[in-house]
């Protein structure tokens, strides 16, 4: 615990807002006469009697959007202790009427998931995910193509044995989800498990009974969780750079894709046989070492890929391989890639088969668009191979406070060169806080010059960070406070809404500068909270 804890200037501890949203699986489970079975009050049944998930004191419900009509409901809400980052979180468990079955689930749940987060998007700062172990990678990876500029953590997790069992590992993978949901700006869909967060979309489950249950064989975890602290690796977080708003597409075209796993002895009418489905659009072939296939004197599997891709099905090569990537360097991946198969890189299975069914779904899709996008990295899910952009000479760099310090004033003064230059030596700084809790996105959005702000957006600041004033200001809200029309405009294109803490504040502002706070979105804000 920190010495000294921060405080709002009302005396109140710091605290974000994360929604965890119970699907069901054995996390959840609890023993019956026909075995474990998914249980309901989960909050009320796990979590109120830990210490670690509630401090005792007594808080207020809040309320959420159940449905696409508007629908609400107040759910209880219960709050940790303070953190080692002089923050606390309160939270509310969201339960499905009907708990899913993870090895059941299918786009429909995908779409329900994504829905109820996207539902309550404006409300939180983060999300957190139960869900079951055999399917969690499958849904990992869907939710990260189904939302377009996510700007919160989205973490999803599970356990091998149900946190009503005395010896589980649900405790420490809840805990640990809610922390990183609660206190990071990760804004990724991503998968805890084993005190390990690893990007959602490079998972697979490798152990039907061990703690350590998933890897990500292709790409390094994003943060390490020991009893000391949460190491995050921020140079491999990706954000959205773009200026757009959160958006989500909620239909895959699941019905329509396949995955086949090449075999030695496989033979040409097996595989035309799985092609000629029908309406089949996308096919996943799990080939040999790095992207190779049984080939024979007449080269008749060649044809019958090249065929199906001439009829429009798009075929994606991946490696069975648990590590590597697929590659032209044998004379057999060459001739797949010259028969149309795209390269798949180095994504899993489940990568694969989700970012197929996303593209197929998309509007105006068509062979060739699918095929194109399949090969570019659009949420981080395979490996992009460029040299580093951000490094430094000597590979140690000075106080991150100094550093941070000298970009504060560079951003203040407008001197947008002197901001780039420092955060090309260090661009961890953008995720960085003063002792106010400000970030760079903080002071930029107040400061004498928007291209410092529109440089800020475009490296993937997050708009969604609060502070230490007040209950956590937003960029959004000091541009709006400020009023800076300019700024307001542009935050509000990267996504940036006001806090529901915010809300009664800037209504008592907004009778002074009406405008620029409903161009903030305050009309907005105060309809979804008082519907």
């Amino acid at each position: 615990m920190p010495t000294s804890v921060p405080q709002t200037p009302d005396g109140r501890t710091p605290e974000a807002r994360v929604l965890i949203v119970m699907t069901g699986g054995t996390i959840c489970m609890q023993r019956s006469d026909d075995g474990y079975v998914p249980a309901r009050g989960f909050l009320e049944r796990c979590m109120a009697p830990r210490p670690e998930f509630n401090d005792g004191t007594e808080v207020d419900p809040v309320t959420v959007n159940v449905d696409d009509d508007g629908t609400t409901s107040d759910l209880q809400t219960l709050r940790t202790p303070v953190s080692k980052y002089g923050k606390c979180i309160r939270y509310a468990v969201l339960e499905f009427e009907e708990l899913l079955d993870s090895s059941s689930i299918d786009s429909k749940g995908w779409a329900q998931i994504a829905r109820t987060i996207a539902r309550n998007y404006t409300f939180f700062d983060g999300f957190v995910v139960l869900h079951g172990t055999d399917s969690l990678a499958y849904t990992a990876s869907a939710l990260s193509f189904m939302f377009s500029n996510l700007g919160k953590p989205v973490v999803l997790t599970g356990s091998q044995v149900p946190f009503s069992e005395r010896k589980n590992d649900a405790l420490e993978n809840l805990l640990d989800s809610l922390d990183i949901a609660g206190h990071f700006m990760i804004p990724e869909v991503c998968l805890c498990f084993n005190s390990t967060l690893f990007r959602g979309n490079r998972t697979t489950k490798i152990s039907a009974s061990a703690f350590d249950a998933f890897a990500s064989p292709n790409l390094p975890p994003l943060a390490t969780i020991t009893a000391i602290d949460t190491n995050v690796k921020w140079d491999l977080v990706t954000r959205p750079t773009a200026l757009q708003a959160f958006e989500l597409q909620t239909h895959l075209d699941t019905a329509h894709v396949a995955c086949l796993r090449i075999f030695p002895g496989i033979t040409p009418e097996m595989v035309a046989a799985v092609l000629r489905t029908e309406h089949l659009r996308g096919l996943v072939l799990e080939t040999f070492g790095a992207g190779n296939t049984p080939s024979g004197h007449d080269n008749a599997l060649i044809k019958v890929f090249a065929e199906a891709v001439n009829l429009g099905v798009v075929i994606v090569n991946i490696t069975q391989c648990l590590t590597g990537s697929v590659s032209a360097i044998y004379a057999p991946g060459m001739v797949l890639g010259r028969a149309g198969v795209v390269a798949g890189n180095d994504m899993t299975s489940e990568a694969a088969l989700t970012k197929l069914a996303y593209l197929l779904a998309r509007p105006g899709a068509n062979s060739w668009s699918v095929a194109r996008d399949m090969a570019i990295s659009l949420r981080g899910e395979m490996t992009v191979n460029h040299a580093t952009v951000f490094a430094h000479p000597d590979g140690t760099l000075s106080s991150y406070v100094t550093h941070l310090t000298e970009v504060a004033y560079a951003v203040a003064a407008g001197h947008i060169d002197k901001v780039k230059e420092e955060l090309r030596n260090d661009i961890t700084l953008l995720n960085r806080s003063d002792y106010s809790g400000n970030t760079l996105l903080h002071l930029a959005a107040t400061g004498p010059d928007i291209n410092i702000l529109r440089y800020l957006l475009s490296l993937g600041a997050s708009v969604h960070s609060r502070n230490h004033t007040g209950s956590g200001r937003t960029p959004l809200f000091l541009a709006a406070n400020a009023g800076l029309m300019g700024h307001v405009h542009l935050l509000r294109q990267a996504g940036a809404h006001l806090h529901a803490e915010e809300m009664q504040t800037a209504t008592l502002h907004a009778r002074q500068r009406p405008n620029v706070w409903n161009a903030a979105g305050l009309n907005v804000l105060h309809r979804q909270t008082t519907t």
